[in-house]
């Protein structure tokens, strides 16, 4: 497997939906409905047609991934990582597996770099700094066995976002 899996996470502050990223994740819900927080910036600025697909695709199972079309946004793709249902709250289960199968998803169709926002700290309700330990955790954990996204990026929306991530990192053991 290729090199020091830190080498291959970037952690920084800003607009998911500005990503120049092959593809970026939703924190989404069960049923696919692009509703408020990231969704909702998505749902604007990529525009109707990934609903459309969503639509589709929905519901699928708690801590599932799937993957439409980036519509208007720079990204090709957006890898919805259903961490709640809708309504619901995060769970770490919920946030481990949608992590881990956004990650698959973006294996299974090639994509090499991926951006990810803090799952489930909005209207989800999880914790920020658990959120970065239980993601940081398990992208560690994934690109360690494989070669595919070559780079993933933690897109934080705000400060204490950025600075929980960059804490919990440095206390990840490899």
């Amino acid at each position: 497997m290729s090199g020091n899996w830190r080498t291959r996470i970037v952690i920084r502050q800003g607009d998911i939906t500005e990503s120049g990223c092959e593809a970026i994740v939703n924190a989404a819900n069960t049923n696919l409905v692009l509703g408020a927080g990231v969704a909702g910036a998505i749902r604007r600025k990529g525009g109707p047609r990934i609903q459309t697909e969503c639509d589709k695709i929905g519901p699928i199972p708690l801590g599932e991934a799937a993957i439409t079309g980036g519509g208007n946004l720079r990204a090709r793709y957006v890898i919805h990582a259903a961490g709640m249902h809708l309504g619901g709250g995060v769970s770490e289960p919920s946030l481990r597996d949608s992590t881990r199968n956004s990650l698959m998803r973006a294996t299974e169709k090639g994509i090499s770099s991926i951006a990810f926002p803090a799952i489930g700290t909005g209207v989800g309700g999880f914790p920020i700094k658990r959120c970065a330990q239980v993601m940081l955790e398990e992208i560690r954990d994934y690109l360690k066995r494989n070669d595919i996204p070559q780079r993933v990026e933690m897109v934080l929306f705000d400060a204490a976002a950025l600075d929980a991530f960059e804490q919990e990192i440095k206390k990840i053991a490899d």
